[in-house]
C-alpha cells in the first residue's frame, strides 16, 4: 500500500508539472508567431492592394484590402474578412483569396497583433479588437456593402472571426477546419479545460449565429479531428457542411473545387447573384 501511494503521488506529481508547462507555454503553441519568416517583399505586385494599418489598444496592426474586379464595379459591393492560421501570415494568402474579387467580392485580411509587421502580442482579447476595428474599417468604406459581410476563417482563423460574428453582424460565416473550442482541443491533450487562456469558444457562437454558415472539414485531419466540424455543423441553425478526403495543412485537396463550392454557397446566401 505505501508504494502504491509513492507511485500514484509520483504520478500525480509530473501531472501537475505537465499542466503547469503547458499553461506557462500555451500562447507560444497556440500562437507560433516566432518561428514564421515574415517575406521582405509585402506587395507582390497585387492590383489594387490598399494597405491599412488600423489602430489598436494593443498597437498598430497591419492589414489589407483586395478590391473587386473592376468589371463587377456596378453598386455596393459584398466583402470577406478573413482569418488566416496559426502558423501562417495574410502575405500567404493574396494569391489564392484574389478568386472572390474575381465574383465581385472586396477581401480583407487581418493580420493577428504581434504576427509579420504587426504590433503586440496574440490573444483572445487582442485578436477580438484588432478584427472588430478591421470590421468597422471595412464597413466605413463607401463602396462596401455592409449588410453583406462575410467573415471566413482557417483554423485558429475560425476562432478569430467567431469571436467577430459575437461583436458584429454578418451576412454568413465559412469556417475551414475549425475546432469547437481550444478548450476541447486541450482535452485531447488531459488538460483540463478551466487552465486554456484564449478559449475561442466557437461552438457558442455558432449556436446563436442567424446566418448561414459554411464547415469545410477534412475526413483524415488529426490536429483538428473531424468530430469539431460536424459539431460546429449540427449546432448551426441555418448549416451546411463539406467534408473532403484530406488532413488539416492540405485542406482542401483541391482548390478548384472548394471554389466552386464556396460560389455556390455565396449564390444561395444572397451574398453574389449569378451572371446569367
Amino acid at each position: 500500500m505505501h508504494m502504491l501511494v509513492k507511485i500514484v503521488s509520483a504520478v500525480l506529481f509530473l501531472y501537475l508539472v505537465y499542466c503547469g508547462l503547458l499553461f506557462l507555454l500555451q500562447r507560444q503553441i497556440l500562437f507560433p508567431r516566432h518561428q514564421i519568416e515574415v517575406p521582405r517583399e509585402t506587395d507582390k505586385n497585387i492590383p489594387g492592394l490598399d494597405k491599412i494599418w488600423l489602430d489598436t489598444n494593443y498597437g498598430k496592426v497591419e492589414a489589407w484590402f483586395l478590391p473587386p474586379a473592376p468589371n463587377h464595379s456596378k453598386g455596393l459591393a459584398p466583402a470577406v474578412i478573413f482569418a488566416h492560421g496559426n502558423a501562417e501570415l495574410i502575405d500567404f494568402w493574396p494569391e489564392e483569396l484574389k478568386k472572390f474579387t474575381s465574383l465581385g467580392i472586396g477581401v480583407l485580411l487581418v493580420e493577428y497583433p504581434g504576427y509579420g509587421r504587426s504590433e503586440g502580442r496574440p490573444s483572445q482579447r487582442s485578436i477580438a479588437e484588432a478584427f472588430v476595428t478591421a470590421y468597422d474599417a471595412l464597413i466605413a468604406r463607401k463602396e462596401i456593402d455592409p449588410t453583406r459581410i462575410v467573415l471566413f476563417g482557417r483554423s485558429l482563423g475560425g476562432g478569430a472571426v467567431c469571436a467577430l460574428a459575437a461583436e458584429r453582424p454578418s451576412a454568413a460565416l465559412i469556417l475551414l477546419s475549425t475546432f469547437t473550442s481550444v478548450q476541447a482541443l486541450a482535452s485531447n491533450f488531459l488538460v483540463p479545460g478551466f487552465l486554456v487562456r484564449d478559449p475561442f469558444d466557437n461552438l457558442t457562437v455558432v449556436r446563436s449565429y442567424p446566418g448561414p454558415i459554411l464547415v469545410i472539414h477534412g475526413r483524415h485531419d488529426s490536429l483538428v479531428p473531424h468530430e469539431h466540424g460536424a459539431d460546429l455543423y449540427r449546432a448551426a441553425q441555418r448549416g451546411k457542411m463539406l467534408t473532403y478526403d484530406c488532413r488539416h495543412n492540405d485542406c482542401p485537396p483541391s482548390w478548384d473545387t472548394f471554389w466552386r463550392d464556396v460560389e455556390s454557397f455565396l449564390l444561395d446566401a444572397g451574398i453574389i447573384k449569378n451572371s446569367d
